[in-house]
């Protein structure tokens, strides 16, 4: 969360959370600790690029970020995250699901 900048003009707590409680995600980046994570190393991987997980809470952070607290399986952390560094797996857009085809059936398969 290191490019979080205070002089974002779009204040998102002004709007509808984009990911709810329980909504599987994927990570669009690798996360690293950037010392707020006990027991690892600053700058240690805690979750992989296009690693799954769930939204477990909704935060906010200086008044105007939400902040999704993600369970990821296989890494076993849990992370805070903002909404431009996930994508949602539940809640594909139609067209996006027709470009996947069959991979979309596969989605299914990985909860």
């Amino acid at each position: 969360m290191a490019d979080i900048n205070r002089d974002d003009d779009v204040i998102e707590i002004a709007f509808p959370p984009r990911f709810n409680y329980g909504e599987r995600v994927v990570s669009r980046s690798v996360v690293r600790n950037d010392g707020t994570f006990n027991g690892k190393d600053i700058g240690e991987v805690l979750v992989g690029k296009g690693e799954i997980g769930y939204v477990v809470s909704i935060g906010t952070f200086l008044q105007q970020f939400y902040i999704y607290a993600v369970e990821f399986s296989d890494s076993g952390h849990r992370v805070g995250m903002r909404a431009k560094e996930l994508m949602t797996l539940d809640n594909l857009p139609e067209d996006i699901l027709a470009q996947l085809g069959e991979k979309a059936d596969r989605l299914q398969t990985l909860r």
